[in-house]
């Protein structure tokens, strides 16, 4: 028997080293890239893209969105709609339903989809599929209703749809499964497969510079080629963010998706457009805050994530940014803290009504009415404050925001409690800052001097009115707050020491802590709403935060917090998101 087990040992050694050996002679698999025609827009890889989609069928958000309002209000949107049209035609082109069963079996391990044409959903898609599981789906199995072509020596099958005109083609080469919605796509791929010297994605310069700009392949990456993207209608509409004019900026993006543990981690490289330079054009630190450009190393991108380690570590948010314009500043101060608003409303979007008279030409009334002089003059300009004309000949390099929710003893009322800090490049004057600030809200808040007197705290002086404004000017960084207690949390923090790398932008939001206080909060905002609805049979539209947004919160649970830092490279910008899960 002893000899047996050391026989077995022996001759499992053995067959480990040759496997070991035959991995290490046999040649590296080539990237699904190699195989892809020019011209696509996007490109998405997946190293297992089986099990990504069998992590999904199997995820407690998957069961717990489709059953939210945030669901079923999307379910209703333009963008749906469009999506289940592309997918009815591709099941009346292919001839099967186009659902998550047929995705399950045409999911291989590594897989690629390169998509040509956003508008009407053109795609390439190629999977590593063993050939004999291929056979076995249903796509192969109905081929008897294509048509067969020929490509690089291998057969594919084309079938058209004669109402929407719609074509299906797909292939199955060695161990790969290709997809595609148009012929000529299909039989490019092949024709490469087939050691083809046509054109690939890869030749392209959008593509070989920005994932020569990225780091290691993550599970899931995504290559998109923006400065093709960003003037396409389509995505114009349906681009969620609606960043498009930051997007113009940029010519290419790579973005890499990690999972290890309770971490997802996105690390994304945007490509700068090469500029021509206006030797006329003001520094960066002149120009709007949103630039992306440090101008110094150690700079304001040095301050901007030094801030961070003032943010305590119960806040609910915080937003960290290098070169804000002196506006930005002053923006910041007034909607926060010393005149709390929604800001502007955004322009609409709807052409404006016309309303139509019955035809009268005017009344004898307008008889009066002098057209030889000129109207009033308008409205002088409102003066500029004392605030504003101290921020704008101060140098700020770097600004920090902080917030956080909390109820009031009777767990009613949800307030938000805030705080400012702005490092500026030499020592604020600190009788100036509190000249300023009562001259901004004196106005709106007393006739007289009552509430607007300054009185010493401990390392901070706070308005001795019933509003506990408090300010704090430490060396070169002024602090402003709401709330006396998170003013001397920030103060205390100041003696911590971190070694953090310089960042334009550094941003995180606390969701375990502000999900069930946002929710309380926008459901009294909302109130209770329609609670009939206003035709029979017809179901009432979820309340757009209490209702969609608190339900998408809901099913996202378990995702603690998020972060976002933002570094720039030369002509790269790099972002890194992470999000922390509960389990």
């Amino acid at each position: 028997m002893k000899r047996c087990l050391i026989i077995l040992a022996i001759a499992t050694a053995t067959v480990a080293l040759g496997w070991a050996a035959f991995q290490a002679a046999a040649p590296p698999q080539p990237a699904l890239s190699t195989y892809v025609p020019a011209g696509a827009l996007l490109y998405l890889e997946a190293k297992d893209f089986s099990g990504l989609v069998s992590d999904w069928n199997s995820s407690p958000q998957k069961r717990d969105w489709v059953e939210s309002a945030n669901y079923e209000v999307f379910s209703r949107s333009r963008l749906f709609l469009r999506l289940k049209g592309a997918g009815d035609q591709f099941a009346a082109a292919a001839g099967l339903p186009s659902d998550m069963n047929f995705l399950s079996q045409v999911a291989g391990t590594r897989s690629a989809l390169a998509l040509y044409d956003i508008g009407n959903l053109q795609f390439l898609y190629i999977t590593y599929l063993p050939s004999a599981k291929s056979m076995q789906g249903t796509l192969w199995q109905t081929r008897a209703k294509f048509e067969p072509r020929n490509a690089g020596g291998v057969a594919f099958y084309v079938r058209r749809d004669p109402e929407s005109q719609k074509e299906v083609a797909f292939a199955v080469a060695g161990d790969y499964l290709l997809l595609a919605t148009r012929e000529d796509l299909l039989a490019g791929a092949l024709q490469l497969m087939s050691g083809s010297k046509d054109r690939t994605i890869e030749t392209e310069q959008w593509w070989s510079q920005s994932v020569a700009a990225a780091g290691s392949t993550g599970e899931l990456r995504m290559v998109l080629n923006l400065e093709k993207l960003v003037p396409s209608p389509y995505f114009r509409t349906y681009w969620v963010q609606q960043n498009i004019t930051d997007l113009k900026q940029y010519s290419a993006a790579v973005s890499d998706l990690f999972r290890s543990g309770k971490e997802y981690r996105e690390e994304r490289v945007l490509i700068q457009k090469k500029l021509e330079t206006d030797q006329s054009a003001p520094p960066p630190s002149a120009r709007d805050g949103r630039e992306l450009v440090p101008l110094v190393p150690g700079g304001g991108d040095a301050v901007a994530s030094d801030l961070v380690r003032l943010v305590p570590e119960n806040a609910g948010f915080y937003e960290a940014r290098a070169y804000p314009s002196p506006d930005a500043c002053f923006q910041l101060l007034e909607t926060k803290l010393l005149a709390p608003h929604l800001g502007p409303a955004p322009p609409s979007k709807l052409a404006p009504s016309v309303q139509l008279s019955l035809g009268e030409a005017g009344s004898g009334s307008d008889l009066e009415m002098r057209i030889d002089q000129s109207p009033l003059p308008a409205a002088a300009p409102k003066a500029i404050s004392a605030l504003k004309q101290l921020l704008d000949k101060t140098s700020t390099i770097a600004s920090l925001e902080v917030q956080f929710t909390d109820r009031d003893k009777t767990g009613v009322f949800v307030r938000t409690r805030s705080a400012i800090v702005l490092a500026s490049g030499s020592e604020w004057d600190q009788s100036a800052v509190h000249s300023a600030l009562v001259d901004f809200v004196q106005p709106g808040m007393t006739a007289s001097q009552l509430g607007v007197e300054w009185q010493a705290r401990t390392g901070y002086q706070q308005l001795d009115g019933l509003w506990p404004l408090a300010v704090a000017a430490h060396g070169k960084d002024l602090v402003v707050s709401d709330d006396p207690a998170l003013m001397e949390v920030i103060l205390a923090n100041f003696n911590r020491k971190v070694d953090a790398k310089p960042a334009i932008f550094v941003a995180g939001f606390n969701h375990a802590r502000e999900r069930e206080n946002f929710s309380r909060f926008f459901g009294l905002v909302d109130g209770p709403g329609n609670s009939e609805p206003t035709y029979p049979g017809m179901s009432r539209q979820p309340q757009f935060f209490s209702g969609n947004m608190a339900s998408l919160s809901a099913t996202l649970s378990d995702v603690t917090k998020e972060s976002i830092v933002v570094r720039n490279d030369g002509n790269k910008v790099l972002q890194t998101v992470t999000y922390e899960w509960a389990q």
